[in-house]
């Protein structure tokens, strides 16, 4: 793991603060946009927290990710609003245009992961998707090209 030295600044960072944790693992996190095995591992070795809270901890809360992130998130509105206004065709097309199969939720090249959400809290702008803090609504499958273009 290259990144020892990283964590060891975070964890001293946190070193005997109560209920640090979150805010450890949030850091931990943002080294490599997700939290490896070995990091967990490392942190447990380096805390004398278990290994299994950790993981608890990381599967709970849905701000982490255990698997590689893209460096751009594009988050699509499952919501109600957005539902109603066909976010599916959206989504058919983020995937068709991105490339995933099956259940992958980033592609191949590591430049974007694909995360439906419940709500993104625009609801007049339905469908709506945000791709890192980039809001996108009234959304057409035939515009998601184009706005990918702008990231790549």
């Amino acid at each position: 793991m290259n990144n020892q030295k990283a964590i060891d600044g975070i964890i001293a960072k946190y070193n005997g603060k109560k209920g640090a944790l979150i805010p450890l693992l949030q850091e931990v996190q943002e080294i490599d946009r997700y939290l490896s095995k070995d990091a967990m591992r490392y942190v447990s070795e380096k805390t004398d927290v278990k290994l299994a809270q950790i993981y608890g901890v990381a599967t709970f809360y849905t701000m982490f990710r255990l698997k590689p992130q893209g460096k751009h998130i594009i988050r699509i509105c499952k919501g109600t609003a957005c539902h109603v206004s066909d976010a599916n065709s959206i989504l058919k097309q983020l995937r068709e245009t991105l490339q995933l199969e099956g259940d992958e939720d980033t592609t191949k090249n590591g430049i974007f992961t694909l995360m439906e959400v419940a709500c993104l809290g625009c609801c007049s702008l339905a469908p709506v998707m945000m791709i890192n803090d980039d809001t996108f609504g009234k959304l057409v499958p035939e515009s998601i090209s184009e706005i990918l273009k702008k990231y790549k």
